[in-house]
């Protein structure tokens, strides 16, 4: 019963390697490429909300003059 018990943990162990070694990581180039990416996305969309609102506020500011 202890032999079952030893080898499906073995088992279990030899697997989580195999899917550990698949793993692709990132290079740093691709952290820093993907990071900028995303502050500038961010900015972008902040600027077209922003710019969304203003209009809007003052699109209200006529109609409830």
């Amino acid at each position: 019963m202890n032999d079952n018990k030893a080898s499906k943990v073995k088992g279990f162990l030899d697997g989580l390697k195999t899917e550990y070694n698949k793993i692709i990581f990132p290079t740093k180039q691709d952290v820093v490429r993907e990071t900028v990416s995303t502050i500038v996305v961010s900015f972008l969309i902040g600027v077209v909300i922003a710019v969304l609102d203003l209009i809007m506020k003052t699109g209200l500011g006529f109609i409830l003059k």
